[in-house]
């Protein structure tokens, strides 16, 4: 099986954050957000023989980063129009030649793979019941749980299954035609839209099982991603070395090696880079880089990237990297 995974965003509302690092690439408890995913399709024993990564913003960088990781053989094809997720996905076309599984990597989720393995369906789509469920495009599905309809930022409940941007489609062939047949069709604000192949497939009769996940954790913008975070200490990626006089630790944290404290407290749900120098501070809820410099600050609610230094000042609910710092999105 091959895994599409569209990379090509900008990460617009991590900017400032986003100029530097790829958004599949900011990190969540010391780890980038991609890694997890990773994690999930190993995880789940599924026999994966090539990536297809769409690449867009920073490309360089996501590159270099999944060869050196991931040891699977990885084909990139950039997306220099971003024209929506049906051409990002278009552009693997040319490589694929059987059952695929698509992944959108600024989230993470708790998901049942193996069910992939179990099914005869000719596609699976993961979703999550949310109960603000008009800001999302929801799964509609019938009394045998399969996809008849999805529907974008509904009045009404129709349904509450939020789509995560997660997909297994065994009948490749038809999604592919699908996705030629919304690219001949108008424009929707400019986008072409998966979820308009998906819509294909079924009112050509194939049947998309309709799964629900356990979890589902945006790393979209600072809020979520924050919260994200907070998960993934609260739910045991916790870490701190030895803690010097004057310095109170308030778990979960997670502290890397190197990190030198000085008469300040840290947490709850902190995630603090290697090299990074904390003095008569006070951090929590935030995400904090690798070699930053702090003293005498409050920081909260906040992601501060690599290298940064700050001096007397409260940052709340900010972004801060390569020298500049904005209110978070």
């Amino acid at each position: 099986m091959k895994v599409i995974v569209p990379l090509a965003g900008k990460g617009t509302r991590l900017l400032p954050l986003t100029k530097i690092v790829p958004k599949p690439l900011v990190e969540v408890a010391g780890r980038p957000v991609m890694d997890y995913v990773m994690d999930l399709i190993k995880n789940a024993g599924l026999d994966v023989d090539e990536l297809i990564v769409i690449t867009g913003h920073l490309k360089e960088a996501v590159e270099k980063y999944i060869v050196s990781h991931y040891g699977v053989a990885a084909t990139f094809v950039e997306q220099k129009t971003l024209d929506g997720t049906a051409g990002a996905i278009n552009l693997a076309r040319p490589y694929v030649d059987g059952p695929v599984l698509i992944i959108f990597v600024d989230t993470l989720f708790d998901a049942d793979l193996s069910l992939i393995k179990r099914t005869d369906a000719d596609g699976i789509i993961w979703a999550k019941e949310v109960e603000d469920y008009q800001r999302f495009g929801v799964v509609v599905h019938d009394a045998q749980g399969f996809m008849t309809k999805i529907v974008e930022k509904p009045d009404t409940p129709v349904s509450k299954l939020a789509n995560i941007g997660l997909y297994y489609i065994r009948d490749w062939e038809t999604l592919f035609d699908g996705i030629a047949h919304v690219l001949a069709s108008p424009a929707n604000q400019g986008e072409f839209y998966l979820t308009d192949a998906f819509q294909y497939m079924v009112e050509k009769g194939k049947k998309i099982l309709t799964a629900e996940v356990q979890g589902w954790y945006d790393c979209g913008k600072v809020d979520t991603l924050l919260e994200t975070n907070a998960h993934v200490l609260t739910t045991g990626r916790v870490r701190k070395p030895a803690i010097p006089a004057g310095v109170t630790i308030k778990e979960p944290v997670y502290i890397e090696d190197g990190v030198t404290l000085k008469e300040s407290t840290i947490g709850p749900n902190v995630s603090l880079g290697a090299g990074s120098i904390v003095e008569r501070s006070t951090l929590e809820n935030s995400i904090v880089g690798r070699r930053v410099r702090v003293a005498d600050c409050t920081v909260s609610g906040s992601v501060v990237g690599n290298d940064q230094v700050l001096h007397h000042s409260q940052l709340v609910g900010m972004v801060a990297s390569g020298g500049e710092v904005a209110k978070a999105r």
